[in-house]
């Protein structure tokens, strides 16, 4: 049997488990994590949580479509037979989550590759249980929040623009997006940090910002986050396809970003 590739059915099983997912970190959270473990350096940490939430997710894909292939934050990579391979941060957050912050979510995303041998999302959620926020995208459809149809701002001159960065764990890179905060900060209206690209990039669909700019995110942080914006009208810059982490990351309406791009290059 071949896996169909339709995005909206691609969508419908992503926000099931988006939700599933949700509710257990949600829980598990409620009931008291602590840091399992960290990865590449002390600020890196990986709870209890994020482990137990991905293999939820990844065995529920796998019930559901078993030649499909997987890539998770936590676990890696598995190859698959389909064509699909569904991205997957389980607790986009992590810190935020620790701290009891409500800035955490599930992020999903179903990706196909193109013609260069890149990732292409084509069906993605973005689950924020403690928010009750859910932002889905299929390609070809409109992006949505809770059943809403999603726009970006448009018509946002330099000085009235909101926006929002974040900074990676890897400490070396932080005097880098202090430069670029420094070179925006006389430019823009304000600058938004919550600690949680997939929810920072969704908040330009939603229009909570005007734009938001990354450097060095991993595919997971932003797979399923830049098809919704997409769908709602951003564009997104920095992509490099055949790589699964971007030197720079830029999303906001096309005029916007015009003007943001050269600020930041």
């Amino acid at each position: 049997m071949v896996s169909s590739t339709d995005p909206q059915e691609l969508l419908h099983l992503a926000r099931t488990i988006a939700v599933e997912a949700g509710t257990m970190a949600t829980t598990m959270r409620t009931a008291g994590i602590s840091v399992a473990t960290t990865k590449s350096n002390q600020l890196d940490i990986v709870t209890q949580a994020d482990t137990a939430v991905e293999n939820l997710i990844k065995e529920r894909l796998k019930a559901a479509r078993p030649d499909d292939g997987f890539l998770g934050e936590e676990g890696g990579e598995v190859e698959g037979s389909s064509g699909i391979t569904w991205i997957v941060d389980p607790i986009d957050g992590t810190v935020n989550y620790l701290y009891g912050s409500s800035y955490y979510a599930v992020s999903i995303a179903a990706t196909m590759r193109g013609d260069d041998g890149g990732r292409i999302s084509i069906a993605a959620c973005v689950y924020a249980p403690a928010l009750s926020a859910e932002y889905s995208a299929a390609v070809g459809h409109p992006a949505y929040l809770n059943g809403t149809e999603l726009h970006v701002n448009t018509n946002v001159p330099l000085d009235k623009a909101l926006v929002s960065t974040g900074f990676l764990y890897d400490v070396a890179s932080r005097p880098t997006v202090l430069q670029d905060v420094t070179t925006l900060a006389t430019k823009i209206r304000d600058v938004r940090m919550i600690g949680a690209a997939a929810l920072e990039i969704c908040g330009v669909a939603e229009g909570r910002t005007d734009a938001h700019f990354q450097r060095g995110l991993p595919i997971w942080d932003y797979a399923a986050a830049i098809l919704i914006a997409q769908q709602a009208g951003a564009e997104v810059r920095g992509i490099v396809s055949t790589v699964d982490r971007v030197e720079r990351l830029l999303i906001a309406n096309p005029e916007l970003a015009a003007t943001l791009d050269p600020l930041l290059a």
